[in-house]
């Protein structure tokens, strides 16, 4: 069999921990994809829903050239791709729970605005894939 690293498994520390603790949680975490689209199937978390809002935001702040990085309020996109993630759809059951992350990310892209460090000097976009080790080419485990 030929290595390709499209089919393979990858590991990580986290996904070893997964399976250490619930080989049946691992599988449906990692492995397991839905039948009908061929994708894995993630849910939204509310930790989850504020990291992605958050990356989002300074993503694209990333694209941007230096001058124009804090033209557009930060926070304003910030509250422009909450909506993408309020109520359900970010994995909040209840309006407060929802208000405590929202506030947690406001803080983020406040901190990011007043101290922009590495944000506001020039970004290189790395082109290559992540590096990667073949534990088991038998096994197609990476």
């Amino acid at each position: 069999m030929t290595p390709d690293k499209y089919s393979a498994v990858w590991v990580s520390h986290t996904s070893i921990n997964d399976f250490r603790q619930c080989p049946r949680a691992y599988f449906l975490k990692h492995v397991y994809k839905d039948p009908k689209t061929g994708h894995k199937i993630k849910i939204m978390t509310p930790p989850l829903a504020l990291g992605q809002i958050v990356h989002e935001v300074i993503e694209e702040m990333s694209t941007l050239p230096t001058q124009d990085r804090f033209k557009k309020i930060p926070m304003d996109r910030y509250d422009e791709l909450w909506k993408k993630i309020t109520g359900k759809k970010g994995g909040f059951f209840d309006r407060d729970t929802e208000d405590k992350y929202k506030r947690r990310g406001r803080e983020m892209i406040a901190r990011i605005t007043k101290h922009p460090g590495p944000i506001a000097e020039k970004a290189v976009k790395i082109k290559e894939s992540l590096p990667y080790y073949w534990l088991s080419e038998e096994e197609n485990i990476i």
